[in-house]
C-alpha cells in the first residue's frame, strides 16, 4: 500500500509534539469515502491547535486541518463518484477526526460539499472556512440590509474572514468600513474598503449609546470592541458575530437592543447544514473576485505549517494561507 505524507500532532503529559510522517490508509480513522487532498488551509483555529495555545484537539494523536479540498478516490455513497471534486469544512475534522493536513483523508460522505463548477480546489481553500463564514455572515447582512441602507463595518479586516468579507461586500455594492489593528491602507483599499479605522478607535466606550455610525457589522473580535461597536450601530441595524479574537466576554447593556432595535446574530460554519453550506459555496463561486483572491493568498508546503501558524497568531499574515498537498 502506497504511503502518503501527513502532519501529526501528539501529546504526552502537557507536552505537544509535531511530526511529519509517511503513513498508510489503514492508519486513518473510519469513513465511507477516501479523498485525495489537493489543498488545505490554515485557519485561526488550526493555528491555535498547532501552537497549543488553546485545547482545540479532542483526540490524540491527531492530523489537524479543519478544511480540505480534493478528489474522491472511492466512496460507498452513491451520491459521490470517483473523480468528483469536493470540499470539507468543519464537523470536528482536524479536532476529533483526522483532518486536512494530509495527502489522503478518509471521511464521512455526509460531511462533503461538492465543489462548485466555477471554483478550483486551490480557490476553494483560498476561501476556506474563513471565506465560508464570511459568506454566511454576508447572507445575514443581505437578509436585513440593501447597499443603499448605509455603511457596513468589518473588523479584523486583514484576516481571513475579514478580508473576504470586505472583498465580497464591496463587490455587492455596499460601502465598507474596514477595521484593523494593522496599518494596511493600500491592502484594504484594494479589497474595496471605502474607509479604514484602526483598533484604537474601539478602545473607549463610556456611553450606553454612542453616536450612530454603521447600519451593519461583521465582527470577528468580540469583547470590549464588540460592545463599543454595538453602541455605535444605527437603529434597526444588524451585528453579525463570528469570532472572539479579543475575548469571549461581552460587557454591553440592553439599551442598543431595546432603544435602537439592533439585532445581534451569531454565525458559525462547523455544524451549518449541508444545504446552507452548498448554497453559500455556490454564491461564493459567483461573487468572489478570483484575481483579488489570488493576490491575498500565500501558498506554502506542508512542512511550513508550524512556522506560518505562529505568524498567523502574531498578526504577521495578511489574507489567506493555502497548503499545497500535491507536492511530496
Amino acid at each position: 500500500m502506497k504511503k502518503f505524507r501527513a502532519l501529526i500532532l501528539n501529546k504526552k503529559n502537557e507536552s505537544q509534539s509535531i511530526s511529519y510522517k509517511l503513513i498508510s490508509e489503514n492508519q486513518l480513522m473510519e469513513g465511507d469515502t477516501l479523498v485525495r487532498i489537493n489543498y488545505s488551509t490554515i485557519n485561526y483555529k488550526d493555528a491555535l491547535a498547532i501552537t497549543n495555545k488553546r485545547p482545540i484537539i479532542k483526540k490524540w494523536p491527531m492530523i489537524p486541518g479543519v478544511d480540505l479540498a480534493g478528489v474522491i478516490k472511492r466512496s460507498s455513497n452513491k451520491n459521490f463518484q470517483k473523480g468528483d471534486k469536493v470540499i470539507l469544512n468543519g464537523y470536528g475534522v482536524g479536532e476529533s477526526h483526522y483532518g486536512g493536513f494530509s495527502q489522503i483523508a478518509k471521511v464521512n460522505s455526509k460531511w462533503l460539499t461538492k465543489l462548485p463548477e466555477f471554483l478550483t480546489p486551490f480557490e476553494a481553500m483560498a476561501i476556506g472556512s474563513a471565506g465560508l463564514t464570511a459568506m454566511l455572515s454576508i447572507m445575514q447582512i443581505q437578509k436585513h440590509l440593501k447597499p443603499s441602507d448605509g455603511k457596513i463595518l468589518v473588523t479584523g479586516a486583514t484576516g481571513g474572514v475579514g478580508s473576504i468579507s470586505v472583498m465580497i461586500l464591496s463587490k455587492l455594492g455596499y460601502d465598507v468600513i474596514a477595521g484593523s489593528g494593522k496599518k494596511e491602507d493600500v491592502f484594504l483599499s484594494n479589497l474595496g474598503a471605502k474607509e479604514i479605522v484602526t483598533r484604537d478607535y474601539f478602545n473607549h466606550n463610556d456611553k450606553l449609546l454612542n453616536h450612530q455610525e454603521w447600519v451593519g457589522v461583521i465582527d470577528v473580535v468580540g469583547s470590549k470592541t464588540l460592545a463599543n461597536i454595538i453602541s455605535r450601530t444605527y437603529y434597526g441595524g444588524i451585528v453579525v458575530v463570528c469570532g472572539l479574537a479579543e475575548g469571549v466576554d461581552l460587557p454591553t447593556n440592553m439599551m442598543p437592543f431595546i432603544i435602537r432595535a439592533i439585532t445581534l446574530k451569531g454565525v458559525e460554519s462547523i455544524h451549518t447544514s449541508q444545504r446552507l453550506k452548498q448554497n453559500a459555496w455556490n454564491s461564493l463561486s459567483k461573487v468572489i473576485d478570483k484575481k483579488k483572491l489570488k493576490n491575498l493568498t500565500t501558498k506554502i508546503k506542508l512542512t511550513e505549517v508550524e512556522s506560518y501558524s505562529k505568524k498567523l497568531l502574531n498578526s504577521k499574515i495578511k489574507g489567506r494561507i493555502v497548503i499545497d498537498l500535491m507536492r511530496d
